[in-house]
């Protein structure tokens, strides 16, 4: 059985409480859920990723469903990106932020590569953006930005990505507006995802995550060259 190390430093356990978890109770929590590892555009939010030990086997579960499109290359680029857009993480660390945004990169390029003789460059990139978009460095009980380690001023924010057939739209919300609309909305018994809008409910109308900026519609290859307005 390989050794896995569940600690970086003692100092850092002391400091930040981090402990890595196992695999094994990884897998454990996520077979509780496993219906919706097994849907592509089904969200996961970590708020306390690490660097990235939940999020990366959740990718694992989700990228079995791309071998139906093992002889489409554009499709399978197109739900390969809906799936890591369909990832959320908050790291406290900067080195575990940057890591955990490494892994999981690493690991579709691993799977693409294996799959298809040449990569567009384009999606690569996209996945690059993606995951500087929806790995936050920051304090997930302040909802601050944190940069090297520093807590900023600046809220956490997290982009949504909506599809329209091949082409992509990022809206930007602020985090704590996000938890604020889920939590009133099961009050009243409503299940919601991480962006729903309940606009049949005049209770919720009001109180709709914070919009920040928004892109216009791109060709999913694009993303990375996204501009807001």
């Amino acid at each position: 059985m390989p050794v896995v190390d569940f600690i970086k430093s003692k100092n850092r356990v002391f400091k930040h409480g981090e402990v890595f978890t196992n695999p094994r109770e990884v897998n454990s929590m996520l077979d509780l859920v496993n219906t919706e590892c097994n849907k592509i555009d089904s969200t996961f939010l970590e708020p306390a990723c690490g660097d990235g030990n939940f999020l990366i086997e959740i990718i694992k579960r989700k990228f079995i469903l791309l071998k139906k499109f093992n002889k489409s290359q554009y499709e399978w680029e197109l739900n390969g990106i809906k799936i890591i857009n369909s990832i959320y993480g908050i790291e406290l660390l900067t080195d575990n932020t940057i890591e955990c945004r490494k892994r999981l990169l690493g690991f579709f390029i691993k799977k693409y590569k294996s799959v298809f003789n040449s990569i567009d460059q384009n999606v690569i990139k996209s996945i690059e953006y993606i995951l500087s978009k929806n790995i936050v460095n920051g304090n997930a009980l302040t909802y601050k930005q944190v940069k090297n380690n520093q807590e900023t001023e600046y809220p956490i924010v997290f982009s949504e990505w909506t599809f329209l057939q091949t082409k992509c739209k990022e809206k930007v919300y602020e985090y704590e507006s996000i938890l604020n609309t889920t939590q009133k909305a099961q009050k009243i018994n409503i299940v919601q995802t991480l962006f729903d809008e309940i606009e049949a409910n005049d209770y919720l109308k009001s109180i709709k995550p914070k919009l920040i900026s928004e892109s216009p519609m791109v060709y999913f290859k694009n993303i990375w060259g996204v501009v807001h307005v």
